[in-house]
């Protein structure tokens, strides 16, 4: 048996015959990743191994269509992207290697394209890059439910009336996009810049409501969003899944229900959250300078280090509010149980 010793730094070069197909590979590929695998144990020097006769190729009776995935993940960690039942298939090698990591990592691949099939995305991610590259873009009424849109330049775009569900839009640009009458449930919007996004709805929102008092979404340092000559006929309670990264107007929730949700860090200056229920969110190091909270319900509601000067907190109970480091200077506090 040739060595498989590492030498100079270098792993030995490994040659696989995987049922006729030829792969060449290192002892340290094979071993490092998945130390616990059939591949592993077959490589680690315990075991002698038969080489095919003056070539020197191990072989190993399976199919070997698949093997060069087996040797990708095993050198960086990459899923493929196959058709479902290529993932089968590659799901059955998988198991024989006994590649633990591999075959969750498949079945988080085929969890996902499952879900997408449910949401009834229309458009892929693709679709939308190819799509922006025009100067007036909508995508008025369009499902893009699960699609991944981070990072890119959406500035403009027109969402209105589209069904955003689970969309994934961190640090992507939404300068000016609009968002009237969309159903965003759990979308992420983690450090987007979203300044004088357009963001409404009209009075029969009632089933986005809902949904959203719910999903506990996190809402972790953003700004204040524009609600600036829409507040005739908006209804904003139990807006919770779709603002993070918003900056330089104000922030409008009255009668919010923002039970559970993370303001952690978040600037929500001047922002107007009369009786809103704020019920154990978290606004750790939150900046509410200026904030209307009068009313609001506090119930294990995280202020710790908030900003909370020149805060309207009349009328609110805090007797069961965590307020340790919190600034209360100038904040009005007529009526407030301590």
């Amino acid at each position: 048996m040739n060595s498989i010793s590492s030498h100079g730094g270098f792993s030995s070069i490994i040659r696989l015959n995987i049922g006729g197909k030829k792969f060449c590979t290192t002892v340290d590929t094979l071993t490092h990743r998945e130390p616990d695998s059939m591949l592993a144990a077959m490589f680690s020097g315990r075991h002698t191994l038969s080489h095919e006769s003056d070539k020197g190729y191990v072989f190993v009776d399976r199919d070997g269509k698949h093997f060069r995935h087996i040797l990708n993940w095993l050198r960086d960690g990459a899923v493929p992207m196959l058709k479902d039942s290529e993932y089968l298939e590659l799901l059955r090698e998988a198991e024989y290697y006994q590649l633990l990591g591999l075959i969750d990592g498949i079945k988080t691949a085929l969890s996902k394209k499952k879900e997408e099939e449910e949401l009834g995305t229309e458009l892929t991610r693709i679709d939308i890059i190819k799509c922006i590259q025009s100067e007036r873009v909508r995508f008025r009424g369009v499902n893009l439910s699960g699609l991944d849109l981070s990072k890119l330049d959406l500035s403009y775009v027109d969402f209105g009336y589209a069904c955003l569900k689970n969309v994934f839009f961190s640090r992507a640009n939404l300068h000016c996009a609009k968002f009237k009458d969309v159903d965003a449930e759990a979308s992420i919007f983690h450090n987007a810049t979203l300044r004088k996004m357009r963001i409404y709805w009209s009075q029969p929102s009632w089933s986005f409501i809902s949904r959203c008092q719910s999903s506990k979404c996190k809402l972790t340092r953003f700004g204040v969003p524009s609600l600036e000559g829409t507040t005739d006929d908006v209804t904003y309670m139990g807006f919770l899944a779709l603002l993070q990264s918003l900056v330089d107007i104000v922030f409008l929730a009255t009668d919010a229900c923002l039970v559970d949700c993370s303001f952690c860090g978040a600037d929500l200056r001047s922002a107007h959250l009369q009786t809103a229920d704020l019920t154990n969110a978290n606004l750790e190091g939150a900046n509410l300078e200026g904030a209307n909270l009068k009313g609001a319900k506090l119930t294990n509601a995280n202020l710790k280090g908030a900003n909370l000067q020149r805060a309207y907190l009349r009328h609110v109970n805090l007797r069961e509010t965590q307020l340790e480091g919190a600034k209360l200077d100038g904040a009005n506090l007529l009526g407030t149980i301590r």
